[in-house]
C-alpha cells in the first residue's frame, strides 16, 4: 500500500465530522477547470478532455493547480462523473460545445438486461491518479474522491447525453419501473465499488453528485434517487487505517428534501444556492454537516459585493464553530475571473475566524 505524508491541514475533514474548527474551510465544485489559464494550457497539451482525465500525470497536474494558486482546504480528484458508465461499455465521447455523449445508450430492454458492472481494471487510471495526487499533495490538504449518483448516471445512460426535459428516462421510470430499478441497482453497486477503490487508493473523503435528482417529482425522488444513494452510502468503507472517511451527498435542487437526505447516513449534505442555510442547519444540523451554498454567479460581481455575499452565507449558517464547509451552490463557471476566487477564499477564512473570535 502507498505511504502518504501526514496531513498538515485537516480543517475540512473535521468540519465534515462536525468537530470544532478555527475557521470555516472552503473548496469549490469544479475548482480544477476552465476558469484557470493554467488548466486551459494543460488541457491543450492533453488534446481532449478524456485525454486529460485518463492521464494520471496530467490529472494530477490540474488537480493541484487551484491548490497552488489559492489557500483552499481540500483538493478534489480531477475526473468526470461518466467514467463509470463508460467502463460499463457505453462508449463515452465528447462533442466540442455539446458536452458528453454515449455511443451505446440504454434504449431497449435488451440493452438494460445486457448491462454489466465495470470490467476489472477499466478504471485503474482513476485510482492511479488518486494515489499520485495524494502523494504529490504531500499532506497539504485532504483529497476528495467522487462519483455521480446512481440516478444521475442513469440519466446520461438512458438519454445518451445531458438533457433539459429528461423525457426518455422519465418515460422508462413511469412506464417500466422494473427496468429503471435494474439499472439503478447495478449503478449503486458500481458507484460503491468505485468510491471504495478511490478510498483504497488514497481519497480521504468522498462525494456523491446527484446533479439531476432535482428533476424528479416528490415521491419519485425518494424511490429512484435517494434510495440508491442510501444504498451506496451503506456500502462505503467509512474508515481506512483507523481514520474516518467522511461521505458527502449533494442533490442539486434537493433543499426541500433536506430532512430526508440527512437521514441516509452520510456525514454531510451539499446545498445549492436556493436553500436557506440557516433554516436547514436548524432542521438537520444535529445529524449532518452542511456544505455550500454561495451562488457561483456572485463571482462575476465586484470584490465588495463578493465579500458581502460571502459574509451573508457565513452569517446565515450562524456563529457555530462546527459543521460547515463553505462552497458554491454548484460548479464554478468557466468564465469566472480567477481574482474573484481569491477574494472569496480570503473572505471565508478571515470572516469565519472573526466570527469565532
Amino acid at each position: 500500500m502507498p505511504q502518504f505524508a501526514p496531513l498538515k491541514n485537516d480543517t475540512f475533514l473535521r468540519a465534515l465530522l462536525r468537530q470544532p474548527t478555527e475557521y470555516t474551510p472552503v473548496w469549490l465544485m469544479r475548482q480544477a477547470g476552465r476558469y484557470l489559464p493554467e488548466y486551459r494550457a494543460t488541457r491543450e497539451k492533453a488534446g481532449s478532455f478524456m485525454g486529460l482525465a485518463t492521464n494520471p500525470d496530467l490529472a494530477t497536474e490540474v488537480t493541484l493547480q487551484p491548490i497552488d494558486r489559492y489557500p483552499l482546504d481540500a483538493a478534489i480528484l480531477f475526473s468526470d462523473i461518466l467514467t463509470v458508465p463508460d467502463a460499463m461499455g457505453l462508449g463515452l465521447y465528447f462533442v466540442e460545445g455539446e458536452g458528453p455523449k454515449f455511443e451505446r445508450p440504454l434504449k431497449t430492454e435488451a440493452d438494460v438486461q445486457a448491462l454489466r458492472l465495470p470490467e476489472p481494471g477499466s478504471l485503474d487510471y482513476v485510482f492511479k491518479a488518486v494515489t499520485q495526487i495524494r502523494t504529490e499533495l504531500n499532506g497539504r490538504v485532504p483529497l476528495i474522491g467522487f462519483s455521480g449518483s446512481p440516478w444521475t448516471l442513469a440519466c446520461y445512460m438512458v438519454e445518451g447525453q445531458g438533457s433539459r426535459e429528461f423525457h426518455t428516462i422519465k418515460k422508462m421510470l413511469y412506464g417500466r419501473p422494473d427496468l429503471m430499478h435494474h439499472i439503478l441497482n447495478l449503478n449503486a453497486r458500481a458507484v460503491a465499488e468505485y468510491l471504495n477503490a478511490q478510498i483504497d487508493a488514497g481519497a480521504q473523503a468522498v462525494m456523491i453528485f446527484d446533479s439531476w435528482g432535482g428533476a424528479l417529482a416528490d415521491g419519485a425522488y425518494q424511490q429512484f434517487s435517494l434510495q440508491y444513494m442510501q444504498k451506496v452510502v451503506s456500502l462505503l468503507q467509512r474508515e481506512k487505517d483507523g481514520v474516518k472517511i467522511p461521505a458527502i451527498v449533494f442533490t442539486k435542487g434537493g433543499g426541500h428534501w433536506a430532512g430526508e437526505i440527512a437521514g441516509i447516513g452520510a456525514d454531510a449534505m451539499g446545498l445549492d444556492w436556493t436553500a436557506n442555510l440557516g433554516k436547514v442547519r436548524e432542521q438537520v444540523g444535529h445529524k449532518v454537516a452542511l456544505q455550500g451554498n454561495l451562488d457561483p454567479a456572485i463571482l462575476f460581481a465586484n470584490p465588495d459585493q463578493i465579500r458581502a455575499e460571502v459574509v451573508r452565507v457565513l452569517e446565515s449558517y450562524g456563529r457555530h464553530n462546527t459543521g460547515h464547509v463553505f462552497n458554491l451552490g454548484h460548479g464554478i463557471s468557466q468564465f469566472t475571473p480567477p481574482e474573484s476566487v481569491a477574494v472569496m477564499v480570503e473572505t471565508v477564512h478571515a470572516h469565519s475566524k472573526a466570527m469565532r473570535g
